[in-house]
């Protein structure tokens, strides 16, 4: 719902930083695979209870998240590189609210299965629609930089960590949280659905 209003104030800070790091030789791989490394120790501090240390380290997973698109596009953006970012992105996902379940499993367990479920329907609607919208050589008007098809929604990349944050500072109220915003994410696989039928309807 947000990614692309934010995309101007991201392009602004993270840009520069980019060029910079595309000067030295630091590849869009190398941080998209850190990047990653920095939502496993989010995984592990909010198992083990450190919830605002997971959170600064949710924090810089986004920060490097970033970059690794603003340098490729600084350089030259590869297929195998969106494949990557698509791939670890989606796994960072899943891992914030099992680290949840981990932490406590009486009473977040149920909550965090829920959402890893609507995670399951946000993620296929978006990349099945993706898919079909490559074949037919459509491309996104507010996402014209994307590797990929980028179809919007309700419950998009701002908002899940807008939600894991509020997850890192009350974390007792997770269950709440979590099947609060499962419920958003039912609704924006349902809203995809109901587009990619429409528009893909001659096919």
């Amino acid at each position: 719902m947000f990614d692309h209003r934010i995309i101007p104030l991201q392009n602004r800070v993270l840009v520069p930083m980019a060029r910079v790091l595309a000067k030295r030789g630091v590849r869009a791989d190398a941080l998209s695979w850190t990047g990653f490394g920095l939502g496993v120790v989010a995984f592990g501090l909010i198992w083990a209870n450190w919830y605002l240390a997971g959170l600064l380290a949710i924090a810089a997973n986004r920060l490097v998240d970033g970059l690794d698109g603003s340098v490729a596009r600084a350089t030259s953006p590869t297929d195998r590189g969106a494949f990557l970012d698509i791939v670890l992105d989606f796994a960072f996902y899943t891992l914030v609210p099992l680290a949840f379940a981990l932490a406590d499993p009486d009473a977040n367990a149920l909550a965090a299965a829920v959402l890893i479920a609507s995670f399951v329907g946000t993620g296929t609607s978006f990349l099945a629609f993706s898919l079909i919208a490559e074949r037919r050589g459509l491309r996104s008007a507010k996402f014209p930089a994307k590797g990929i098809y980028y179809v919007g929604a309700l419950a998009e990349g701002a908002e899940t960590i807008a939600v894991f944050v509020a997850m890192c500072l009350v974390p007792t109220y997770f269950p709440a949280i979590a099947y609060g915003y499962a419920a958003l994410c039912a609704i924006t696989t349902a809203l995809r659905l109901r587009l990619g039928m429409a528009m893909l309807r001659d096919g």
